[in-house]
Parts: C-alpha cells; sequence; structure tokens
C-alpha cells in the first residue's frame, strides 16, 4: 500500500505568516486564504485541476503590496511539493499541458529532476488586472512561479503563445501548470521502486 503523499509547511517571517497541508492524492479539494481575492481564486483552480487537495492560510503586509504574500506562497507550496514527493520513487517525473481559454493558449512542461530551472515565455507588456479585491500585477505571475519552482526543485517551462486578456493569461497558466503536475507526480504501480532516473538518483 502506497502511503499517504501529505506535507505540512509552517513558514513565518517579518513579512507573512503561512500554513499549509497538502495532499497529492487528493480529490482537488481546497481552503485558501492570503487576502488577495484573485489570487486565492487561482489556487483554488491549481488545486482543483491538479486534484491535489489544499490547506493554505497566509497572513502578509499587504498594506506594503502583494508582492511577499504571493512569492511566499510559492516558496511553501514549493517546499510542500517535494516534500510530499518523498523519495520520489515511482514518480511519471515528467508532465505537460496545452491548455486552452478563449482567446489564450498556454503551454507548460515539467521535468520533477531536483535542478530548479524557469522558463517563462510572455508578451513583452502585461497590464495590471483590477479587481474588487484589489489589483493584481501580472508581473507577481512571475515571481511565483520561480519561488515555486526553485523550492520544488523542479524544471519548469511555461509559454504564453496568445493571449490578448490578462485576468485569461494568468489563470491559462495557472491551470496548465497544475495539469502538467498532475501527470508528473501520478505513480506507476508497476515501478513504484524504481527512481525515474538511470542515475539513479534526482537532483
Amino acid at each position: 500500500m502506497i502511503a499517504s503523499r501529505t506535507a505540512l509547511i509552517q513558514r513565518k517571517t517579518k513579512e507573512t505568516d503561512i500554513s499549509i497541508k497538502m495532499t497529492l492524492d487528493g480529490k482537488g479539494t481546497s481552503e485558501i486564504k492570503t487576502g488577495i481575492g484573485f489570487f486565492d481564486h487561482m489556487l483554488e483552480l491549481f488545486a482543483y485541476h491538479a486534484s491535489f487537495d489544499l490547506i493554505l492560510e497566509c497572513k502578509g503586509d499587504l498594506g506594503v503590496d502583494f508582492h511577499h504574500t504571493v512569492e511566499d506562497c510559492g516558496i511553501v507550496l514549493g517546499e510542500a511539493l517535494n516534500k510530499s514527493l518523498g523519495d520520489k520513487k515511482g514518480i511519471a517525473r515528467y508532465g505537460y499541458c496545452l491548455l486552452p481559454m478563449d482567446e489564450t493558449l498556454v503551454h507548460s512542461a515539467i521535468d520533477i529532476s531536483g535542478r530548479p530551472y524557469l522558463c517563462f515565455r510572455s508578451p513583452d507588456h502585461l497590464p495590471l488586472v483590477f479587481l474588487s479585491a484589489g489589483n493584481f500585477q501580472a508581473q507577481l505571475l512571475e515571481e511565483f512561479l520561480r519561488a515555486f519552482v526553485t523550492h520544488a526543485r523542479l524544471c519548469l517551462h511555461i509559454h504564453i503563445l496568445e493571449s490578448k486578456e490578462t485576468h485569461h493569461l494568468i489563470e491559462g497558466t495557472f491551470k496548465a501548470l497544475a495539469r502538467a503536475l498532475k501527470m508528473a507526480v501520478c505513480l506507476d504501480p508497476a515501478c513504484v521502486e524504481r527512481i525515474p532516473s538511470t542515475k539513479g538518483t534526482l537532483g
């Protein structure tokens, strides 16, 4: 019987206080509270499309700006993913998704290699997204991804192939990331005791 792939992480700094529980083999349920409505929605979509169960609460210095909250949530999400994967035996390791969302098309490809690397390609100018919860700078998307990749210790390529609407660009990216992760973390029962590398280790 495969052990539950679950991680609990707590991280407190002068800028943020975050707690997270992540279960990889879940049903996509989530309870997200970051104080940023749009970001909460993106993380809910992430959990749902990855089929992860995710509880995350963050108290951040939103009076300063959203940067610390978004980046630090990326850090703890990455740490939780890496911890929940354990020794990584039996995982598919690779995952990808080509995700359309109306006029937006996002390609995501992942290698859970143990070597952090982010390639993020997008249109040159990303405007602000104005929402009832406040202004979410589209540039924070790349900051989140970089923090996540670094602490999850994986290689991620995100290419925004087409987009005219910033909301769709960001949402499509979170969904494409989730779908690629769902593929990469899945277990092959026939190879449950095997590290997915001819080196015998990932990293």
